[in-house]
């Protein structure tokens, strides 16, 4: 499986083509792209922070505790760390399961469960001043 953490560009195909394989029936793949507004302000741009040596770990533990939860799974994540414009990819979570009823459910759960304990920070540039967000909360950054 892949679990990365990077500055570049994140390609969804490829960490579908990671989770593939003949025992699969479906792949779902979560997609993170970075929106022109947020909170009712235009954004202008993200800038994501990480304590990588932390999150890569967190993030194979996540993929093991679905591995755990729907057997047969496969599971691969990606999340960009740096200055993001809108419109580019901040985060991909990809699960391959025997059923797509299996495979969304596992999705869902990855990303929820990355956002929540994973250590990425996003600081957001809206048009009323520069914030770091917290779950659904903005802080002034």
């Amino acid at each position: 499986m892949r679990y990365d953490v990077t500055t570049g560009p994140i390609d969804a195909r490829e960490l579908e083509a990671a989770v593939a394989h003949p025992g699969a029936g479906a792949i779902c793949t979560f997609t993170g792209i970075v929106r022109d507004n947020s909170r009712g302000q235009s954004v202008t741009h993200l800038d994501y922070e990480a304590f990588a040596e932390m999150a890569v770990p967190q993030m194979r533990h996540i993929g093991q505790e679905i591995k755990d939860r729907w057997p047969g799974a496969r599971v691969a994540m990606a999340h960009r760390t740096g200055k993001l414009e809108v419109g580019e990819v901040s985060v991909v979570v990809c699960v391959s399961a025997p059923h797509r009823e299996e495979a969304i459910a596992a999705c869902k759960w990855g990303i929820d469960t990355l956002k929540e304990s994973v250590p990425i920070w996003k600081k957001e540039h809206a048009a009323d001043g520069t914030y770091w967000i917290e779950g659904d909360a903005a802080k002034p950054a």
